[in-house]
């Protein structure tokens, strides 16, 4: 059976249910300063962006000003709810175990928040070495652009066009298809939505799956599939 050879996860929202929870505060955080958002439409529009794209994003469209103290207050606010709040998605242990092929996550989120939600999730083990922030990449893109995607198969001498990504936003897919890589898409965590799995295909996912119960079978089909 042909084998990947690199599988990269997204974290947030794809291997733990975090970005529910980090949806929460920036929302509340957001509506306070002026602009009156739910945690459900900033999951919907802005998953996958840094909490500055977001804010840059949105100044874009309501002309309101946000403090840069903003960013820091919501960064630490958001740590204190992970530390205490963030579970694995279920499924998600054994989908990582059953990768034979070389494995990594590729976050938008720092790599000590990474870290720390990783040891907290069992899944600290499964990716030693194999963390790569995009805040941290020499270029310090985050998604969508591609740079963390491209960075991480370098790393790992990976050929991108062999290399699955695991998604559950648009701005993930986007920067992943950049990058020459196939993409999963994922929408099994909290803050999934109506539509969701059919925004990701139209983002360029090749399939779309909501359970990690059915992630060997699929990757092992687009295997199949890449090789004919």
């Amino acid at each position: 059976m042909p084998q990947p050879d690199l599988v990269i996860f997204d974290f947030d929202g794809t291997l733990v249910d975090s970005e529910i929870i980090a949806a929460r505060v920036e929302a509340e955080l957001i509506t306070a300063a002026g602009y009156e958002i739910s945690a459900e439409e900033l999951s919907e529009l802005y998953a996958g962006l840094t909490f500055k794209d977001i804010l840059l994003r949105i100044e874009e469209v309501a002309s309101i000003p946000f403090k840069v103290s903003l960013i820091d207050q919501a960064e630490e606010l958001v740590d204190q709810r992970l530390r205490n709040e963030v579970r694995i998605i279920e499924g998600a242990r054994e989908a990582v175990a059953s990768v034979t092929a070389k494995r990594c996550i590729c976050s938008n989120s720092r790599s000590e928040r990474i870290s720390f939600m990783a040891e907290k999730t069992g899944l600290g083990p499964f990716f030693s070495g194999h963390i790569f922030s995009s805040l941290e990449t020499p270029s310090g893109k985050p998604k969508p652009a591609p740079d963390v995607f491209v960075h991480a198969a370098t790393t790992l001498g990976a050929n991108p066009a062999n290399t699955f990504a695991i998604e559950d936003s648009v701005h993930g897919i986007a920067g992943a298809k950049l990058a020459g890589m196939r993409v999963i898409g994922f929408t099994g965590a909290a803050h999934s939505y109506p539509g969701h799995a059919d925004v990701l295909t139209e983002a360029g996912a090749e399939t779309v799956i909501r359970r990690w119960a059915d992630f060997p079978g699929v990757i092992a089909a687009l295997s199949e599939w890449s090789d004919a």
